[in-house]
């Protein structure tokens, strides 16, 4: 298993439901030389082997070269899960454009790079699974994080086609729509309506990969609402909260 972003919280959550007797795990994000912490939480859930490797999600063109390398010296890879990201913010992003295409590189340029790559490795192997998280963010953008929101709509946008581009070689896609993550990420916001915890969105995103599922909303009633929230009049929606 692969996590690329191997300081998310909600990746690292995953991993760990997902340790099931020997196997290898491999924590890619940079300074990866300071995952001593999230190693240690892999090897207590009973990880045999967890491998750190430099990785920077924003140098794009590097991408396929430390995918190829980890393929390498690893072996096939089974599960992927794509769990970098930035949140920004907003205020500064509307006076500063380079923030603004900074945000934006992270969130939906560096995703769109390494999810092709990692496609067409899946696809060349004839199996693998994986997994991206979009956002309810991205369903209907919002005023109040438009930025952040515009990066997930299109994200999710690329990662629903690619699901379906992959349909019948061998390769499954697992979407994942949280709503606002009481996390590190968060720290200092004021909590949503059916927020989630780190642990609550890795269960709901384990217990989808194990069914075969194609897409997941966390926690499910956020399906529903969005819905609704989709036929809000805009004088009214754009006076929404983050």
């Amino acid at each position: 298993m692969l996590v690329l972003g191997g300081r998310s919280e909600i990746g690292l959550a995953v991993a760990r439901k997902l340790v099931d007797g020997p196997g290898k795990f491999v924590l890619a994000a940079r300074r990866s030389g300071d995952l001593d912490d999230e190693e240690a939480s892999l090897r207590r859930a009973g990880a045999s082997e967890v491998v750190r490797v430099e990785f920077d999600a924003d140098d794009v063109a590097r991408h396929r070269d430390v995918l190829d390398a980890i393929v390498a010296e690893h072996g096939p890879l089974e599960t992927v899960v794509v769990a970098f990201g930035v949140l920004g913010d907003q205020e500064r992003a509307e006076g500063d454009a380079a923030h603004a295409m900074a945000v934006i590189h992270t969130d939906y340029v560096a995703h769109v790079s390494v999810l092709t790559e990692l496609a067409n490795l899946l696809r060349a192997q004839g199996h693998g699974r994986l997994v991206v998280f979009s956002s309810v963010a991205g369903v209907r953008v919002r005023r109040a994080n438009y930025v952040y929101g515009s990066a997930k709509a299109g994200l999710d946008g690329f990662a629903g086609g690619l699901a379906d581009a992959l349909h019948g070689s061998g390769v499954r896609l697992l979407l994942v729509r949280p709503g606002f993550v009481i996390g590190r990420m968060t720290e200092g916001m004021s909590p949503a309506p059916f927020s989630s915890t780190p642990e609550q969105v890795a269960a709901a995103t384990v217990r989808a990969l194990r069914r075969g599922r194609g897409e997941v909303w966390v926690p499910p009633v956020l399906r529903p609402v969005f819905f609704l929230m989709r036929l809000l009049p805009r004088a009214i929606w754009r006076r929404m909260p983050r």
